[in-house]
């Protein structure tokens, strides 16, 4: 299979090169965009997902509801559309924008476009990217933070301006 090729960027989101995704997580700290895309239901609860054993990054730690990197000559938009029907088997659903913002970790830096949306439906989990997936409610979240539960990224998106739960945004 050929490695993905990501979009490299500046910190406003302008796209200025392209590298493997191998070196995008090498420690490199090669601006790459990504979405995460926060799925609540009727009643507050938002949506985790699992990731696989297999992810070269925070593997078998619950994260964001959809999460994914932005392919070449895509928007933010249609990477969240598209990542939650491959992820969840979702279609059909209105991602609103939230922010945007410079997540560093120890192996990589990625300019995050954050989305929201509300879902009472099925999910249809992609078994070969996420291991499990569930909603939590806000106070369960609070709870395990900072326990190595979570990833960074999704910890850092809660406590940012998820904390408060579907109606602070």
């Amino acid at each position: 299979m050929q490695e993905e090729i990501f979009p490299l960027v500046d910190e406003i989101g302008n796209v200025i090169g392209q590298a493997l995704r191998s070196v995008c997580h090498d420690g490199s700290k090669l601006l790459h965009p990504v979405i995460h895309l926060h799925i609540f239901n009727s009643k507050g609860e938002l949506y985790l997902q699992k990731r696989s054993a297999t992810k070269d990054v925070q593997p078998n730690k619950w994260d964001s509801s959809v999460a994914g990197h932005i392919d070449l000559d895509e928007t933010p938009e249609i990477a969240a559309l598209r990542e939650a029907g491959e992820e969840l088997g979702l279609s059909g659903i209105s991602p609103r924008y939230i922010t945007k913002y410079i997540i560093e970790t120890d192996r990589e830096r990625e300019l995050s476009y954050c989305f929201y949306t509300v879902y009472d439906g099925d999910f249809i989990l992609n078994k070969e990217e996420l291991a499990d997936g569930r909603f939590w409610s806000i106070s369960d979240i609070q709870e395990q933070l900072d326990k190595g539960v979570f990833t960074t990224n999704f910890e850092l998106d809660f406590k940012r301006f998820l904390s408060k739960g579907v109606n602070y945004l």
